[in-house]
């Protein structure tokens, strides 16, 4: 399971590295693509950075029987997490810097298709098979930090970011990992 983590997780950020170049992020002195999985950074208390996207890997279950192969075929969902402010500090554009990372994540996830490589080793080796997902399945706007109630929702103050919560699950032939 974790090639297709991997896997995926590359070709997400490659991709980024097309679609937007100057959509990066700076983790220890080493600026890359504004990608991060959340299972492999530092657990820190902070919030999440604005204006990247985060990985969070879910449950693995296998879809249904199939009679060919040795290799179980596995389903992995994930969900991409993205907030922004905005680019100023009235906030007053949030709501097209969101859209704008909307586009983005819809862009990387197309192709829906990457071959599955073993990134322990470079370069990276093809395992021989590749792994499939569906179209991300955007979520309703939220709104994040401060925020001021009314007659008809939550309205958000200055300070607040727009985040959405995205789903993709991610298929793929079980390999026998050696980790």
């Amino acid at each position: 399971m974790q090639f297709a983590k991997d896997s995926f997780y590359m070709a997400l950020r490659e991709r980024l590295a097309t679609v937007n170049p100057a959509r990066t992020l700076a983790v220890n002195g080493v600026t890359r693509p504004a990608i991060v999985v959340v299972e492999n950074e530092a657990a820190t208390a902070a919030e999440p950075v604005a204006d990247a996207f985060h990985i969070y890997w879910g449950a693995v279950r296998s879809p249904k029987p199939h009679s060919g192969g040795e290799r179980p075929l596995r389903a992995l969902e994930c969900t991409i997490a993205y907030r922004t402010g905005g680019s100023g500090e009235a906030g007053v554009d949030r709501g097209r810097s969101l859209a704008a990372l909307d586009e983005e994540l819809l862009s990387m996830c197309r192709p829906g298709w990457t071959v599955k490589r073993d990134y322990r080793q470079s370069p990276a080796a093809e395992l021989g098979t590749n792994l499939v997902w569906n179209p991300p399945e955007l979520g309703e706007t939220e709104t994040v930090g401060e925020e001021s109630s009314s007659w008809r929702k939550p309205r958000a103050n200055s300070g607040a970011r727009l985040q959405r919560l995205a789903s993709v699950t991610i298929y793929f032939f079980s390999e026998m990992e050696q980790r």
